[in-house]
């Protein structure tokens, strides 16, 4: 789900196994991150995991750090995630989105050697490519409510629609 020219490029920790199963970034139930896109303003209705191609129409691209498909995501080994952002390096450099936004904190501290990161937009670059850190929105999350991280996703919104 990614192309050249997009807004934000989100990118989520890997796939949990519906996803593996379906194909469709988020794809399990509980997960917030399709309701919290839509709260959040950056789609016009809410979309179904099935539907993560129509975010190409508004822009938007999913990706992930690490392509392994776990049940959770603190299956994940170091480097597993220390060569995600490697593989993610590479695709930003190559598609050069004007933002990426990694849905997960502590996938971002990891993936890119910066344990000291918080939610927010990032100091550092790849390219052009700005990088700002979401909070992850699975279930499992649970002291980010579904409107508190549209919050934060509007925010990169505003400034996605600013650049």
């Amino acid at each position: 789900m990614v192309a050249g020219g997009l807004r934000v490029l989100f990118c989520g920790i890997n796939p949990g196994l519906l996803s593996a199963a379906t194909g469709h970034h988020f794809a399990r139930p509980g997960n917030r991150f399709w309701p919290v896109l839509h709260l959040s303003g950056f789609t016009p209705r809410l979309l179904a995991p099935a539907e993560q191609r129509e975010l190409l129409g508004y822009r938007l691209g999913i990706t992930n750090v690490v392509a392994r498909a776990t049940a959770r995501a603190d299956e994940l080994s170091a480097e597993e995630f220390r060569e995600g952002g490697r593989i993610l390096t590479a695709k930003v450099e190559r598609l050069r989105p004007q933002w990426l936004a990694v849905v997960g904190i502590t996938a971002y501290r990891t993936a890119f050697h910066d344990p000291k990161a918080v939610i927010g937009p990032q100091e550092r670059t790849i390219g052009t490519t700005r990088i700002w850190a979401l909070p992850n929105p699975s279930g499992l999350n649970a002291h980010w409510t579904a409107a508190s991280m549209a919050e934060e996703f509007a925010r990169l919104r505003e400034a996605a629609a600013g650049a």
